[in-house]
């Protein structure tokens, strides 16, 4: 089980999403209450919400 220190504000958003690229699927999660506050990895090494639990 993960667990955090960190404390989020209720204005802060986290999106993620799936986008097509000539090179494969990536999967991206941006926090876009900030400028460049974002990570990207292949969508198939992406985590299953299964697998977070």
């Amino acid at each position: 089980m993960m667990s955090s220190d960190l404390t989020l504000a209720g204005d802060e958003t986290v999106v993620g999403a799936v986008d097509p690229t000539e090179s494969g699927d990536r999967y991206v999660i941006a926090d876009i209450s900030v400028d460049d506050a974002w990570l990207s990895m292949r969508a198939d090494d992406a985590p299953t919400l299964p697998s977070m639990r």
